[in-house]
């Protein structure tokens, strides 16, 4: 099955299951070494598949990695919230970037959420007057960092 659109793209890139596995280990224990996530939940990997894994999630930018001898000492760059917030906000951002209707979307998010919970109907409805009351306290003409302009057909 083709997907189309990918979460993970810009920051977290798609996680195969040894990477979530091991990103999960280092949440864990905040930060590890090879040999220490080895020895911890990985006794049947590879010592050198376990290392590729690791750089490979550093060259991702998910790990922060210091030199500890001739070892390197991984810890997440992000807390597991932090990593779940990122993933799914670029996600949603892809999906509005995606439909030439920004209201296709996010009808389908609040059907969505409608069908999971009412309380999550009523949790949306919270955070969208508590960012309308935010953003009326701005002064005129300044914007949110992060926010692209709307097009003319999008004002409305």
């Amino acid at each position: 099955m083709k997907r189309i659109f990918h979460p993970f793209r810009s920051s977290a890139r798609h996680l195969g299951p040894l990477e979530q596995r091991l990103l999960d280990g280092l949440w864990a224990k905040g930060n590890a070494t090879v040999r220490e996530l080895l020895e911890k939940g990985c006794p049947e990997l590879a010592y050198t598949t376990v290392m590729t894994t690791l750089d490979r999630l550093f060259k991702k930018g998910l790990l922060t990695r210091s030199e500890e001898g001739r070892a390197f000492r991984y810890a997440p760059r992000l807390s597991r919230e932090e990593f779940q917030r990122e993933a799914a906000g670029q996600a949603l951002r892809q999906l509005l970037d995606a439909s030439p209707a920004s209201s296709l979307p996010l009808s389908f998010l609040v059907e969505i959420l409608g069908e999971r919970d009412e309380q999550l109907l009523n949790d949306l409805r919270k955070l969208v007057e508590r960012k309308r009351r935010e953003l009326s306290q701005r002064a005129p003409g300044q914007r949110e960092p992060g926010l692209r302009e709307l097009g003319p057909k999008e004002t409305k």
